[in-house]
C-alpha cells in the first residue's frame, strides 16, 4: 500500500509544472452576425486571458451538422471547453466577458 503512495507523488509533481491548455470549440451556423460576434468575442477573450495557452476550433453546423450530436449542441452559437476537463458549455454570442470567464473557469466567481 505504501508503494502506491510513493508512485503517485512524482506523477503529481510533474503535472503541477505543466500549464493548462484550453481546447475550445465554437459551434456556429454560417456567417450570421451572432456567429461572427461570438468568434470575435472569443478570440479577444483568449488573447487577453489565455495568451499562448489555447486553441479554437470553429465548427459550422451548416457544413457538418452531424458534429452537433457529439457535444449535444441544442442552440447556436455554443462554446464548448473540451480541455481542461470537465467539459463546459456556454451558449450565446459571448459578449458578457465576466460570465464567459467564470463559465470557463478562467476567473473565479466574485
Amino acid at each position: 500500500m505504501t508503494g502506491e503512495a510513493t508512485q503517485k507523488t512524482p506523477r503529481k509533481s510533474k503535472t503541477e509544472n505543466v500549464e493548462e491548455r484550453y481546447q475550445l470549440r465554437l459551434y456556429v451556423a454560417g456567417q450570421t452576425p451572432k456567429s461572427i460576434t461570438a468568434f470575435e468575442n472569443l478570440k479577444r477573450l483568449c488573447e487577453e486571458h489565455l495568451e499562448g495557452k489555447y486553441s479554437i476550433e470553429v465548427v459550422d453546423l451548416l457544413v457538418n451538422p452531424q458534429l452537433a450530436r457529439g457535444d449535444q449542441i441544442l442552440a447556436i452559437p455554443t462554446l464548448v471547453r473540451k480541455l481542461p476537463t470537465p467539459i463546459k458549455k456556454i451558449i450565446g454570442d459571448l459578449s458578457n466577458t465576466e460570465r464567459v470567464l467564470v463559465g470557463l473557469d478562467i476567473k473565479p466567481l466574485g
